[in-house]
């Protein structure tokens, strides 16, 4: 099956509305990122059938959680999953941050070639970066929730939370009681042709009560 026919039957799974350009430019940056993977290494992932799956159906898997208008996708790397969720909701500002130089230099040809005018690149550890309050903090394959919550915290607004991709649940959905910040819900999430179980943590200011599901 072609990329472009394989985003369309994933996409075909979710229940969320997207526009016309979505399979197109998702379909793009598949085939760009699987040229600069040759030279540059950056993800595991080799053929572009998995890189579908795994890369852009996994990062779209979370768009329902997207409800607010600045994100800040921490320790982005390819471009994950803040590319593809950039694609999809153009009216959303997203920040793709990154340490790594050959990183956010794919990065930054990917948005220049996919016309993301949404999108900024940033080449900055995530404790140094000092930019403005975000709606959402991504993270996906980042590190341990007690990291994250004390990488992150600073970037968050008050109402705003953090969004940790991870794989199936497992016992890190917990921390401190010292920590800023709490685990709000642990979601299920499915990911389109993969047969992998995935879920969402959300952390939000310690003074929201925990729940599950």
């Amino acid at each position: 099956m072609k990329v472009a026919d394989l985003i369309q039957t994933g996409l075909d799974h979710f229940s969320f509305t997207f526009g016309d350009d979505v399979v197109s430019k998702s379909t793009a940056f598949i085939e760009q990122l699987c040229r600069w993977n040759q030279v540059y290494n950056l993800t595991a992932v080799q053929a572009p059938e998995k890189m579908v799956v795994q890369h852009l159906l996994d990062s779209l898997s979370i768009a329902p959680f997207i409800g607010g208008s600045s994100i800040i996708d921490v320790g982005s790397g390819a471009g994950l999953p803040g590319i593809p969720l950039a694609i999809l909701y153009p009216a959303k500002n997203f920040i793709l941050l990154d340490s790594n130089g050959k990183k956010t230099r794919f990065m930054t040809q990917a948005v220049i070639d996919l016309e993301l005018e949404n999108v900024a690149v940033v080449q900055e550890r995530v404790e140094q970066y000092q930019g403005k309050k975000f709606d959402h903090v991504l993270c996906r394959a980042f590190a341990s929730l007690e990291t994250i919550a004390d990488s992150v915290s600073h970037l968050l607004r008050t109402q705003g939370n953090v969004l940790a991709m991870k794989g199936k649940q497992d016992h890190d959905t917990e921390l401190g009681l010292d920590a800023c910040l709490q685990v709000s819900r642990v979601i299920p999430i499915e990911v389109p042709l993969l047969g992998a179980e995935r879920c969402l943590v959300e952390l939000k200011y310690r003074e929201t009560r925990v729940s599950r599901g």
